[in-house]
Parts: structure tokens; sequence; C-alpha cells
């Protein structure tokens, strides 16, 4: 009995032969891993779905494609619905289902269809080597224009650096607002991460692109496979460029000898919070008080607005009369009235007076001139009368 036990532990500790993997060709292993139909004996127990939303603009583009999506879909045994109404793609396993893991190739599919990629790339996201990753950037950068000029550098001009890094990773990408999505071998896909990421922290793709290329044609040279490339490689320096500060002066800056802070300092929120008290109050208390202070500048606000309007309608200011100064203002118009009455005086008779001269003189010039007629009268007379006689 104990022969056999000997027999039994010395079975159990003997270990088989560890394959060298390197040794075996590539191609080999992949058709050793390869999954086919008809592997799996029976079908799934429970059923595994997968959704996801797209965004409104994609909705004509998926409305077209969806059959050839079904199509691709249905020969793995996997079901899909379009949901126009929520804006949402799922898949999900049935029994005819004979991958068990390519449920979670469906589900990388529709997503990378609902972040702008054409179907025809992304239905090879369903092959064994290919695989995917959707890099979110929206929230790596907190300004907005700096976000759009650092994605923009992904680009490049005419989009020769997306190209480049595509060649070099030999990963497909894809920029479409604030997620990159890449699609190729892990290898790959963790080189496209890097950049991306990297990029997003004000480094420039270009430096990742000359260190690809230079690892690139390092491989090729087969004596230095176990040697280390670091020699090789280029040392960027980080330079920050430092910006000019405008002069302040220093005793603002610094505090008074009596210990009150600059004019220029302005406390935080809580320093604010503590010097009125409203820090240690409860929750209930704070809310009821925030909402007493809404209260108390909507009621200003209101009083404000209602003044402005009631401008128009107020009723100007009259003058109230003076006693005094109304019996000096008649005394002077009294004595105004004396003085033109008197100048009138003065200009009647002054006129009467022009008036009698101008008589005179036309009275005499009359006299005159009658006295002269008669004259003329009486030597014609004489002269006719002894033009008769003769």
């Amino acid at each position: 009995m104990s022969d056999t036990q000997h027999n039994d532990g010395n079975t159990a500790k003997e270990k088989p032969n560890a394959i060298d993997l390197s040794a075996v060709p590539e191609d080999d292993i992949k058709t050793a891993l390869k999954f086919e139909k008809g592997d799996m004996a029976t079908p799934l127990l429970e059923e595994s779905s997968f959704a996801t939303l797209f965004p409104k603009y994609r909705e004509q583009y998926l409305r077209d494609i969806w059959p050839l999506a079904t199509k691709a879909l249905d020969k793995h045994g996997i079901a899909c619905q379009l949901d126009l109404v929520e804006g949402s793609m799922t898949v999900r396993t049935t029994r005819k289902t004979w991958d068990p893991y390519v449920v979670l190739k469906a589900r990388d599919m529709i997503k990378l269809l609902a972040r702008s990629v054409p179907f025809p790339q992304a239905v090879k996201i369903l092959d064994d080597d290919v695989t995917c990753e959707v890099v979110k950037i929206g929230n790596l950068v907190a300004n907005k224009e700096r976000f759009v000029k650092r994605r923009q550098r992904l680009l490049g001009p005419n989009g020769n650096t997306l190209k480049a890094i595509e060649l070099l990773t030999g990963c497909y990408i894809m920029i479409q607002g604030s997620t990159v999505s890449a699609m190729g071998s892990y290898r790959g896909l963790k080189e496209v991460r890097r950049i991306v990421e990297d990029c997003m922290k004000n480094i420039h793709p270009i430096y990742h692109i000359k260190e690809l290329m230079i690892r690139k044609e390092l491989a090729k040279d087969a004596k230095l496979a176990n040697e280390s490339w670091d020699r090789f490689l280029p040392r960027f320096k980080k330079r920050n460029v430092k910006q000019k500060k405008p002069k302040t002066d220093a005793k603002k800056n610094k505090k008074n000898k009596t210990g009150e802070a600059n004019p220029g300092f302005t406390p935080s929120k809580i320093e604010l919070q503590l010097m009125s008290g409203e820090y240690f109050l409860s929750p209930n208390e704070k809310r009821a008080k925030e909402l007493e202070r809404k209260k108390k500048a909507s009621a200003e606000n209101r009083a404000k607005k209602m003044a402005e309007r009631m401008k128009d309608d107020v009723a100007p200011k009259e003058a109230v009369p003076d006693r005094q100064s109304s019996k000096n203002k008649n005394k002077s118009a009294a004595a105004d009235k004396a003085e033109e009455k008197k100048q009138l005086e003065q200009l009647m008779n002054k006129f009467k007076s022009k008036a009698a001269a101008q008589k005179n003189s036309e009275s005499k010039r009359r006299g005159s001139e009658e006295g002269a007629d008669v004259s003329s009268y009486i030597v014609d007379g004489g002269a006719s009368k002894k033009k008769r006689t003769k």
C-alpha cells in the first residue's frame, strides 16, 4: 500500500516540459488558437447583451448600413437592434451563437459605429487579430481653445500627422469630438494611447513619430535584437518659455506691521463664511439663509425696476409764488409802465411839433406859388391886348 502511494507521489511531482513559443512559427500559433464553428458542444445557457447610444447626426448613416451590419453579425449568431426612438444600438447572443467571445467584438463594433468610424472599417473588429480602444480626451484639457489646438496637432496639416502615426503604429485612427478611436494590434494601440495623451499634455506628436521611425529602423538589425536602444533614441528636453509677469509693488504684497492684509487680497469663500459665522451653521440653516438672501436681492431688483418705470410718470415740480417777490414784481411793472408812458408822450410831442412845422412851411410855399401865378396871368393878358390893337 505504501509503495503504491509512493509511486503516486512521484507521478504527481512530474511536470511536463515547457514549450518555447519563440521557436514555434506564428502561423502555427494562430491556427492552434483559432476558434471555429462546432468547437462549442452546447449552446449558451444565458443571453448576454450590450447597448450603446449614438448621436443624432449618425442616425441617417446607421439606418443606411444597418442591413449590412445585421448580415455581418448574423454569421456569428449575434442578433442586433437599432432603436431610433431612444437613439441606441443593442447586440445580444442567441441560441445560434457558436463563439462566446464574439459578443464582446460586436459590442466594440457598435461602439465604433457610434464614434463615426465607417462600417467597412468597423466590421474588421470581428477578426481575432484586431482590437480597438476609444481614448477619451475631453477631460484632459480644461481650456476649450487649448483643447481644440492640441486636438488639431494630432491631425496636422492636411491630416499628414495622423497618416504618419497610422503608418508607424499600423492602426486605424479616427478623431471625433472628445474621443479618439483606434483599431489595430495591442502593441500599436499602446503607442497610439501614449501619443494621444502626451499630445493633450502639450508634447507634440512629431517627437513620438521620430522615435517610432528610429525604432522601426533598429528593428531591422538582428544584432540589436537583444540590446538596449536607449543610446539611439533622441532625448528631448522640455523647455518652458517664461512669460514676463507685470511688476507689482512689493509693499502692496506684504502685510502691514499691524497684521492687516493688503487691499488687493481677496479672501476665499471659506474665509468669508468663517468671518460671518455661516461656516458653523447646519445645512438647513444655510439653505434658509441662502433663500432669504435671494429673496432680499430679488426684492431690491424689483424695487429698482419699479423706480425706473415710474420715472416717466413723476409730475414736474411747480414753483411756489413768493409774496415779497410778487410785490417787487408789481412795483417794477408799474415803474416800467410809467416809463413807457413818459417815452410815448415825448414821442407824441415830438411828432406834433414836427407836424406843425411842416404845416407852416407848406402854407408859406402855397402862398408864394399863388402870387406868382396871378402876376404871370396879368402879364400875359396885357400882351395879348396889345397884339389885338395892332
